[in-house]
């Protein structure tokens, strides 16, 4: 049977929710699907209790080698989290993890998905080697047909190795000290995001890509084919906006992938476009269903989602769907006091960025962490843009480069179809190349990184290094914590002896903006780091918590950040603004809310001043 018959028998637009389709799928239990672009119905969380043991004398070596262990651990919250069951924050270098699981019915292939384990892991099922993975922030896959048993439980095993001590790694803010100092945090150790398996015919789809094209008014789509492949493969189309039907087509696969760009009908006048386009504003997503045929058989189906927006840059502007749109953005380091990098559930990752829109920001800048694609898709769902950065490694060497080439690639694949994601930046502060005015290998590595980006995700912008020090950019971020609004104001008035005075001159923390060679050429000016303000209200000026700045109660805290505030929104060279920072982080008390997530003062207020909107 032709597979457009099938599909007519078989498709249906998706259930929505809130006029738009939801990925939580019913039967589920207690965990959403962890990957939102590619949601299949078959599938089993494997979070929760599993058996954990440190290995600091690494005595083991096999599953089967008497392993003695010694806690239970919940999964997927790290071992140094009190969350965990565990909450040993010491120096462990080596940790194992083992539970048994029952098959639940379903395709005779079998996949066995990891989301983060930080850092090197290597995965046993029923003692056989099925996996071997270095990289802390990004997901692997394996197919573990061939290591099951025909009935009964089966057995998993996870050995971890982190040394604490590896500055070589991309780490981002994890502290190699044994307690927390300055602006770096306790460490992961392990897995810290969900465990799942699905089971998927023998011929499957493997991979999904979506690119918005603004221009022509079209959807990319990439589908890829994997495991038995066969000839004569079919896979077939459907995309959504609402109940209504925009695309209903069918493809033959070539060497097992299939790239078609999908023309929906374009109205031409901006009024009926905007219908479509996504912002933080009108945050409008398509819903999508992708299937997989051979021979009239349906062998696979995907639910999934896309946007049609465009990011881009014109001459010293942001652009958002063609036209400048200023960048109202939080710096979130994305951690929680009890569970670390690991968000405690769900609907904690749907309310920070229901807190960072409703604290008057359209954006938020993830600092030195590779977030759940839960989160991600929340501010897709939600209308967040998210910049995103590459945890950074603190020595430079080959091996250093090596790993965050890897990690950074894997990351870019993961994260490519978020309509969310508007900035990639692999350098922070020159951390990881911390001799760029004076050795040439840290300034090819930025170099390099930056082009690499580039070519991986020519739709999007890439600030090669943010902070200061730039180099090849499209984007000039700039750090600067002075907390003065006087001093922030004279320095970012506009002016061509302004420009001349800030780049040959000015040192914001006491670096050089451009590197030799590397002139700013125009491109859009944003002060990516700026405020800091700490403000604890239990302790006051006594507290032993830090910010840049500090303040003793809720009148000064307010009022320091409106006149920052008022500078920024108005200070005609930048294209936008990051807010230091949107919760509190352990020893950093400068968050707009405290690390449980409540307000330092009224959020309208707050979104207000954010806004530079004066409240009757």
């Amino acid at each position: 049977m032709h597979p457009t018959r099938m599909l007519n028998d078989h498709l249906s637009p998706p259930n929505t929710h809130d006029g738009q389709a939801e990925t939580v799928l019913p039967g589920a239990g207690a965990f959403a699907y962890p990957r939102p672009q590619m949601v299949r119905e078959n599938w089993q969380s494997l979070n929760g209790a599993w058996r954990f043991t440190f290995d600091n004398e690494r005595r083991y070596r096999l599953p089967d080698g008497g392993i003695g262990w010694t806690h239970e651990i919940i999964v997927p919250f790290p071992p140094e989290s009190q969350a965990s069951g565990v909450g040993d924050r010491g120096f462990h270098r080596v940790c194992w993890y083992q539970r048994e699981f029952l098959l639940q019915p379903g395709g005779p292939c079998v996949l066995l998905h990891f989301g983060a384990v930080d850092y090197h892991a290597k995965v046993w099922l029923n003692g056989h080697v099925v996996a071997d993975h270095e990289g802390g922030h990004t997901p692997f896959v394996a197919n573990i047909s061939h290591a099951l048993l025909p009935d009964g439980p089966q057995v998993l095993t996870v050995r971890v190795e982190d040394d604490p001590h590896d500055l070589a790694k991309p780490r981002g803010k994890q502290d190699w000290q044994l307690l927390p100092h300055s602006i770096w945090y306790p460490r992961t150790t392990g897995i810290w995001q969900s465990v799942w398996i699905e089971r998927v015919a023998a011929t499957y789809i493997g991979k999904l890509r979506w690119t918005p094209v603004f221009e022509g008014y079209e959807i990319g789509c990439e589908v890829f084919a994997m495991g038995d492949l066969q000839d004569d493969l079919t896979v077939a189309v459907r995309i959504w906006h609402g109940s209504n039907l925009l695309a209903d087509d069918q493809y033959k696969l070539i060497e097992n992938e299939a790239s078609r760009k999908i023309a929906l009908s374009d109205p031409g006048i901006d009024d009926s476009r905007n219908e479509l386009l996504w912002s933080p504003e009108r945050p409008i997503l398509l819903d999508a269903e992708v299937t997989l045929w051979h021979d009239g058989e349906l062998l696979d189906t995907v639910k999934s989602y896309t946007a049609l927006r465009s990011v881009a840059i014109n001459r010293d502007r942001f652009m958002l769907n063609g036209r400048p749109y200023p960048l109202r953005l939080v710096l979130d380091q994305g951690y929680w006091p009890d569970t670390l990098l690991a968000a405690p559930s769900d609907d904690a990752l749907r309310r920070d960025v229901e807190l960072a829109k409703a604290l008057g920001f359209n954006g938020v800048r993830k600092h030195q962490k590779i977030e759940d694609p839960r989160y991600l898709y929340w501010a897709d769902r939600l209308g967040l843009l998210v910049w995103e950065e590459m945890p950074s490694t603190y020595r430079f060497s080959s091996k250093a480069i090596t790993r965050m080439v890897r990690e950074w690639t894997d990351v870019i694949e993961r994260d490519y179809s978020h309509p969310c994601i508007l900035v990639w930046v692999p350098f922070n502060e020159s951390w990881g190349v911390p001799n760029l005015t004076a050795i040439q290998a840290h300034r090819n590595a930025v170099e390099a990184l930056y082009h690499l980006t580039r070519t991986l995700d020519p739709t999007r912008p890439v600030i090669g290094n943010d902070g200061w020090e730039a180099s090849a950019t499209d984007i000039l971020g700039i750090h600067d914590y002075d907390c003065d609004p006087e001093r922030l104001q004279a320095r970012y008035a506009i002016s061509d002896s302004a420009r001349t005075t800030l780049f040959d001159q000015r040192r914001p923390g006491g670096r050089i903006l451009t590197l030799d060679g590397f002139p700013h050429r125009g491109q859009p000016i944003v002060l990516t780091e700026f405020g800091g303000i700490a403000f604890d209200r239990e302790q006051g000026e006594s507290a032993e918590t830090w910010g840049y700045a500090r303040v003793g109660n809720e009148a000064a805290f307010l009022d320091i950040y409106r006149r920052l505030m008022t500078v920024v929104n108005t200070a005609q060279m930048f294209s936008g603004f990051c807010y230091t920072q949107f919760a509190d982080t352990f020893q950093e008390a400068n968050g707009l809310l405290t690390a449980d997530r409540t307000p330092k003062a009224a959020l309208e207020l707050l979104s207000a001043a954010t806004r530079n909107i004066r409240l009757n």
